[in-house]
């Protein structure tokens, strides 16, 4: 088996951080664990910096670019040391239960020469085994209030979908997967020019373009204690402008949308950003 490292982003959570890293410092399959703090402002280096050694290595990244800058960050830093292998990149976030699943989603990526393979993620009393990718027209429709959820449960895979050990989906999510390092360094990384979302989408398109496929393992299991970290430094009106600051650029450069397709995604999006002002006045969630 190549050898295996794992990125963990941290941006002012250093105690859930702290968590994920009493769960795996002990796992022999990682040979490096790579903690990256993204600029954080509160005492996340401090804290972290306390628990370094030959395995778990702590970088500061000088500001904050967002989650691939962050990844990329620790992507690097891992094969200068590794050479070939492959990684695991993780939110701080997440609750693994045991080592062999590290190992077998590493295991996935060598057996069947694929580029990215995630886990079946427990996240909000859900499943979440990935979903195709996601047509302009769809993303369209992702943003048409009161009916968006419709639209992006039609973007899910079938239950019969997952019938086999491994899945081949259009995107994992970036919250937790492991990809290829060779894989990886011939698309030349993350895109960085997005801050947070849509990041899994365009590595699976940056995948698709050196065809290696996306893949999901229905027999390993993490938990994704979902938007934890997030939710404690972004507002509800600002994480959405985030969002579709990302959507319209992968829209723009990956799918490859016309100027009137651009237009019509950029008109939905300032509906339901009104929609969403609107509810936040509402319940008062402009005062957070």
């Amino acid at each position: 088996m190549k050898k295996l490292g794992m990125v963990i982003l941290n941006y002012n959570d250093y105690q859930t951080t702290l968590t994920l890293l009493d769960n795996i410092k002990d796992y022999r399959c990682l040979d490096l664990i790579v903690v990256v703090d993204n600029h954080s402002t509160d005492k996340s280096v401090h804290y972290l910096k306390k628990l370094e050694n030959k395995k778990i290595k702590v970088i500061e990244a000088k500001e904050n670019k967002g989650v691939a800058s962050g990844y990329n960050l620790g992507a690097k830093y891992i094969e200068e040391k590794l050479k070939k292998c492959n990684i695991i990149f993780s939110n701080s976030d997440i609750i693994i239960h045991k080592e062999e699943d590290l190992k077998k989603l590493s295991q996935d990526i060598d057996k069947h020469s694929i580029g990215v393979v995630g886990p079946t993620i427990v996240e909000n009393r859900s499943l979440n085994r990935g979903w195709m990718m996601p047509t302009i027209r769809d993303e369209i429709k992702f943003n048409l209030p009161l009916i968006s959820r419709k639209y992006r449960k039609k973007n899910r895979y079938s239950e019969d979908h997952y019938q086999e050990d491994l899945s081949i989906v259009g995107v994992v999510s970036g919250c937790f997967f492991c990809c290829s390092g060779e894989a990886l360094k011939q698309i030349d990384y993350l895109d960085e020019a997005t801050f947070l979302y849509y990041e899994e989408n365009i590595l699976s398109k940056k995948m698709e373009a050196i065809n290696k496929q996306v893949a999901v393992d229905n027999n390993v299991v993490i938990i994704h204690n979902h938007s934890v970290t997030i939710d404690k430094n972004i507002n509800k009106i600002n994480k959405y402008k985030i969002l579709k600051t990302s959507q319209r650029y992968f829209v723009k450069n990956y799918l490859l949308a016309s100027e009137k397709e651009l237009k019509l995604l950029d008109f939905t999006n300032k509906l339901s950003l009104v929609i969403l002002y609107i509810r936040c006045f509402f319940k008062g969630g402009l005062k957070k």
